[in-house]
């Protein structure tokens, strides 16, 4: 079930799976309307036009457009296989996959 708050103008951040695999991270007011104009490539410059059929693998709620936004940006810029590990609730894979893993980083600096 979607949530569906009608007192207060809320925003979510989402996660659709295209058809090549691919993850489609966006933000709306509206989810359902939003995940529909995904589905009929109301937008066709839009990323996921051409990759259809679409699944909405995840969303989150955010009650401010400014955290939300922020969120967004966040999640984007993560690789897939963190997308993949936040859609299937895998905190600790997510928590793994943040940690640099650079031989640079200072946790290493103990070993010669």
């Amino acid at each position: 079930m979607i949530y569906k708050n009608t007192n207060q103008e809320v925003y979510f951040v989402y996660i659709i799976e295209c058809n090549d695999g691919s993850f489609y991270t966006g933000l709306t007011n509206d989810l359902l309307k939003r995940f529909e104009e995904h589905c009929n490539a109301v937008y066709l410059e839009c990323y996921t036009a051409n990759r259809r059929p679409l699944v909405l693998r995840y969303y989150e709620v955010i009650p401010f457009l400014a955290e939300a936004m922020q969120r967004e940006k966040q999640v984007k810029g993560w690789s897939k296989a963190k997308k993949k590990a936040l859609i299937e609730n895998n905190f600790h894979k997510l928590t793994l996959l943040s940690q640099c893993q650079n031989l640079s980083h200072s946790k290493f600096k103990d070993i010669k």
